[in-house]
């Protein structure tokens, strides 16, 4: 009897452990949700598959409008150069180079329209062939319109101040607009005119690159020489045949050996006296002698020791440009510019002359 009694406790027992595990199940559908979510629903056999939705983020930045010039040119770091670039530009606002001007003047040999340190703001984009096969460096030309806007100005400012500059133009020609650039009134800013300078002298150091092959080898004063001269003569400096030439075709092989020393090329005198003289010769460094001896003397190896010796070495060998002849004597502009000073001398000899003719 006890024995039976025993085995319905241990019966009822387990009775009352399964009801509260049932329990628990019907309470709980947190579980049987996640559990539904475990396992995948079945799907027909034909059923095509729905690709699941990209976790990647999403590039909400506008594609760049802006011109290959213009991204090539905004790429510019200052570690591309030996020199410091604002030192380029501090020379190229000196007056006796470009000068600083804050609105639209003529330029005195072509009329185009001018602005700053004589950017000019008119000119298409123009194609330029590298002509040299050593030279991987291609060169870049591009409008005014895309140099302005890699500086940063408002495309539509510079249509402004072009209808403005042809109105003016066409009231007061070059002769009388050049006399009233002391009194036009600013057509932008200090700032925006140092922008402009900025972009342009990349320029001309991007463009010096593709006229030397040897560029990276040079002193930082031989590069700013270079990048110098391609922003005062532009697309005009292909014309330097025998400069262009000597200065990369006439560069010693010892120099550009595999086993020569990094500084052999800019530090070889012999080599850059001749690269100076080549560019003496040209009509640019006679007509425009005083920037000129500013620019070459910055090709001498030894520029950085004593810079106003190396102009004065410069000075002494470039001849002024000669302007005219009169009965058989050569006249220069700096003779022309000391008699222009003196304009009374010359009357004073005819007085003189007629009176020792009298007295005769």
């Amino acid at each position: 009897m006890r024995l039976v009694v025993a085995q319905l406790v241990v019966a009822l027992a387990a009775a009352l452990c399964v009801a509260q595990a049932v329990g628990q199940d019907a309470t709980n559908p947190g579980s049987s949700v996640s559990d539904q979510q475990a396992r995948p629903a079945a799907q027909p056999a034909n059923a095509v598959p729905v690709p699941a939705p990209s976790t990647s983020p999403v590039d909400t930045e506008p594609a760049t409008t802006d011109s290959p010039a213009v991204q090539i040119l905004r790429s510019f770091k200052d570690s591309d150069i030996k020199f410091n670039l604002s030192d380029l530009m501090e020379a190229l606002r000196d007056k006796r180079h470009e000068g600083w001007v804050l609105a639209g003047y003529p330029d005195p040999k072509t009329s185009h329209p001018l602005i700053g340190a004589g950017f000019t703001l008119d000119l298409p984009e123009r194609p330029h062939v590298q002509p040299d096969p050593l030279n991987p460096h291609p060169f870049l030309e591009p409008s005014s319109a895309d140099l302005w806007v890699a500086a940063g100005l408002d495309a539509d400012r510079l249509d402004v101040i072009l209808a403005q500059y042809r109105t003016r133009f066409a009231a007061w020609h070059k002769n009388g607009f050049r006399r009233r650039i002391p009194a036009l009134a600013p057509q932008i800013t200090d700032g925006e005119a140092t922008q402009l300078l900025r972009i342009a002298a990349i320029q001309a150091v991007y463009n010096a690159r593709a006229y030397c092959r040897n560029f990276d080898r040079l002193t930082g004063p031989q590069q700013m020489a270079l990048s110098h001269l391609v922003y005062q003569i532009g697309v005009n400096l292909v014309r330097f045949d025998d400069f262009l030439s000597l200065l990369n075709d006439g560069a010693p092989a010892r120099t550009l050996a595999a086993d020569a020393p990094q500084n052999a090329l800019a530090s070889d005198r012999d080599y850059w006296l001749s690269v100076q003289h080549t560019l003496m010769q040209t009509q640019w460094a006679r007509h425009y002698r005083t920037r000129a001896i500013a620019v070459i003397a910055m090709l001498d190896p030894a520029y950085d020791d004593n810079p106003s010796s190396a102009e004065h070495l410069v000075g002494a060998s470039l001849r002024p440009a000669v302007l005219y002849r009169h009965r058989g004597h050569v006249t220069s502009l700096s003779a022309v510019s000391t008699r222009n000073s003196r304009p009374h001398a010359s009357g004073h000899k005819r007085k003189a002359r007629s009176r020792a003719k009298r007295r005769a």
